[in-house]
């Protein structure tokens, strides 16, 4: 069994693969502050609530967008299966061909989408990972990584709009009945949910015109579900698109 782990900015997302089978999916809340002992003890009861054993791992991959996790998350894996990680970074084959000024800026969590992404879907593609920031990758007819956007993500954008206004309250980010609120809960979700489907709707139209030809459009993280659905492009959801990068670049690397 391979244990696959992605570290972002909010949440840390593992699952536990058997040959292509994967056996369950779990998350837990980013904390730059706790401890190896604590990851450690935090992983092994997921561990039990899905019937896994410590010792049936016979390794795991990272990627990670937390720097300061790295070290702490690798040494918890390894108290707890006896063996050390590979870290997607420097050293990792990816096979992925990167057209960008500075292949060493491309962030793990984009590589490792984009792999999946060319594992698959057709090519071109264009992946939006929907977490505590918006990513976009764009994945060429050739299979090589073009580049992208970052932009704030959904919560990010609504602390900030609630933070700095006086009388607008929290919401809950779902959509809301209509497309014109009806009342200021109502016309916020409708900003946020109706308005993030437009805004890729819009950011599709220009990439394909950008590459002269269409692409396949591709979603995964935390809030992409609840806004894919109200895009008018068609576009594939993948929760575990991440997981199934990881899980190709560790059979690349595991010799």
């Amino acid at each position: 069994m391979i244990l696959a782990i992605d570290i972002g900015n909010t949440n840390i997302t593992l699952g536990v693969w058997k040959g292509d089978e994967m056996l369950f999916e779990s998350r837990m809340e980013t904390n730059r502050s706790r401890l190896r002992d604590q990851y450690a003890l935090e992983l092994k009861g997921i561990f039990d609530l899905y019937s896994i054993q410590p010792k049936d791992i016979e390794g795991s991959i990272i990627s990670s967008v937390v720097p300061q996790l790295i070290s702490t998350f690798s040494s918890a894996i390894k108290l707890l299966t006896g063996k050390a990680p590979m870290v997607v970074g420097p050293g990792i084959k990816t096979g992925l061909n990167i057209k960008i000024d500075n292949p060493a800026q491309l962030g793990a969590d984009l590589a490792v989408g984009a792999i999946a992404a060319i594992a698959e879907f057709p090519a071109p593609s264009i992946i939006f990972d929907m977490g505590t920031a918006t990513t976009v990758s764009v994945v060429g007819k050739d299979g090589s990584y073009l580049g992208g956007m970052i932009m704030p993500g959904i919560a990010i954008s609504l602390d900030a709009l609630i933070s700095r206004t006086a009388q607008l309250p929290q919401v809950s980010i779902q959509a809301p009945p209509r497309v014109i609120g009806k009342n200021t809960v109502n016309c916020i979700q409708s900003g946020a949910i109706y308005g993030a489907a437009a805004m890729m709707d819009g950011v599709i139209d220009r990439i394909e015109e950008e590459l002269g030809e269409k692409a396949t459009v591709i979603t995964t993280g935390g809030l992409a579900n609840v806004v894919t659905q109200f895009c008018r492009r068609e576009v594939h959801h993948r929760d575990n698109l991440l997981l199934v990068g990881l899980k190709i670049l560790y059979e690349k690397n595991k010799s």
